[in-house]
């Protein structure tokens, strides 16, 4: 489900995630990806990191049948792990957006030091229109964006255009299409990054992410625990899941 390409020196590995349809984050791919990102940690040539969706998208987010009351738990654990070994392995992380980048995601390129996309690009977090919420976006947009507009976006759901996105800060590049975000990405890549020490450039991104590494490791196990034993004991979280899996609309009780 994960496709890896590293380059003939080994200083830049491209990781292509799904199946080319709507890339659907689910637990088996979030295991593979930890898996690989873990074994990075002993590639010293290694400098950079890309990451992007098979066909159209980025991804349509996180599967929803295993945020079923059943599933949730091992969904959960086992996505944030991708946070911290991202938090550890410190190695500068790009991801390459195209179509739809969407809830998990987002959270994913959300976690990268640098996000570039192209004019097809959508981003947000819906979460709250099943009836939950994103934990480490919860932590992570307002340390990017801001308080004020990442609680627009969490609180709200709504999808960035890419424009909109660069101008809040979320997004670091737009381009015109994605043969055009391919090359560029290259070029950037070749020109800000290579020259560096693959050692430097982790320890760059250490100091750089020195307050926002506390605030996730702090942080993010405070929102997985009450996501996991005070939303999910809620009727409207089980019922904003079980309405989208039977494609109706859901009935909320508010409480």
């Amino acid at each position: 489900m994960i496709k890896t390409q590293f380059n003939e020196l080994e200083t830049v590995v491209t990781l292509t995630l799904g199946d080319g349809n709507g890339n659907i984050i689910n637990l088996d791919l979030i295991q593979e990806l930890d898996k690989i990102l873990r074994s990075f940690a002993n590639i010293d040539t290694l400098k950079i990191i890309v990451l992007q969706g098979e066909g159209k998208h980025f991804s349509f987010g996180a599967s929803v049948e295993e945020h079923q009351r059943e599933y949730v738990q091992y969904m959960l654990q086992g996505f944030h792990k991708i946070f911290y070994t991202l938090k550890e392995i410190s190695i500068p992380a790009l991801a390459k957006v195209s179509g739809q980048c969407l809830g998990g995601g987002l959270e994913i390129a959300l976690m990268c030091n640098f996000i570039f996309a192209d004019q097809s690009a959508r981003l947000g977090q819906p979460e709250i229109s099943l009836g939950v919420f994103p934990p480490p976006a919860s932590i992570i947009l307002p340390e990017k964006i801001g308080l004020a507009k990442a609680e627009e976006l969490l609180i709200t759901g709504r999808i960035l255009h890419p424009i909109e996105a660069f101008q809040l800060g979320l997004i670091n590049k737009v381009f015109e299409d994605r043969e055009t975000l391919n090359l560029e990405t290259n070029q950037w890549i070749e020109t800000n990054i290579l020259p560096k020490s693959a050692s430097s450039l982790r320890y760059a991104v250490k100091a750089s992410r020195v307050k926002f590494n506390h605030i996730l490791g702090n942080f993010l196990p405070q929102l997985e625990s009450i996501y996991l034993h005070q939303l999910m004991a809620t009727h409207d979280a089980n019922e904003g899941i079980e309405a989208f899996l039977n494609k109706r609309s859901p009935e909320w009780q508010n409480n």
